[in-house]
């Protein structure tokens, strides 16, 4: 016979809990607080990734896949202030080559800056080898090699890029020169949104997404290979 003073066991896998739920009145409130921290990151999401910090007194770099708008703002970025030189980057041509005398980025950018008026002894074409992935820290990589081939020391440099791309881009030259070198960067506003709206057109989301996605990755994930 069970002895009835003794508490029965049983075997138990869960536990009740009890879960505090928000009122309608915390669900407002916290509906009005995500509204607001989307709101403040559409705004300024887009004005970080596209910063515009120059360094005038050393080489202009510019990527030599720029749109030829972008081109003739760093031109003129170059014949306003005083540079060391304009030097321009890029991978071989994905499309065309066999077609055109130039066969990379670096060659048909340096082309049409001097076709835009630069004259063509303060122009330096160099290529970065072909690669599928990480093209601007190659270009970038290429560029500090060319300068050391030249027995060049580079203090500071600027770097053109567009839009939401120029932060990753000056973080990128940054990993390849490494801290001795002061990276500035000139940001020509993309023409195909509009960057206080971005949000309002395809293109704007597809670049602001994707280039946060990318910044992202290459501040906490790029792992810069060894020299």
């Amino acid at each position: 016979m069970a002895d009835a003073s003794k508490p029965q066991r049983s075997l138990r896998l869960l536990h009740r809990r009890e879960l505090p739920v928000p009122t309608w009145r915390g669900w407002l409130v916290l509906l009005g607080l995500l509204t607001l921290l989307s709101t403040i990151g559409c705004r300024t999401i887009q004005p970080f990734l596209a910063v515009n910090d120059p360094v005038p007194g050393g080489p202009l770099v510019i990527e030599g896949w720029l749109a030829d708008y972008a081109l003739q703002a760093a031109v003129n970025e170059f014949q306003r202030r005083t540079y060391d030189g304009l030097y321009t980057t890029g991978v071989p041509l994905e499309k065309g080559a066999p077609l055109s005398e130039y066969r990379t980025y670096a060659e048909l950018g340096a082309a049409v800056i001097a076709a835009l008026g630069v004259a063509t002894n303060a122009v330096h074409a160099v290529p970065a080898p072909d690669v599928r992935r990480d093209r601007t820290y190659t270009s970038a990589v290429a560029l500090r090699e060319w300068f050391a081939g030249q027995g060049r020391g580079v203090k500071q440099l600027t770097v053109v890029s567009v839009g939401a791309h120029a932060r990753r881009t000056r973080l990128l030259y940054e990993f390849a020169f490494g801290p001795e070198v002061r990276i500035g960067v000139i940001c020509v506003p993309d023409r195909e949104y509009e960057p206080d709206r971005w949000w309002a057109s395809s293109a704007g989301v597809r670049d602001v997404v994707d280039e946060t996605v990318a910044y992202l990755y290459a501040r906490f994930v790029f792992d810069p290979p060894a020299d």
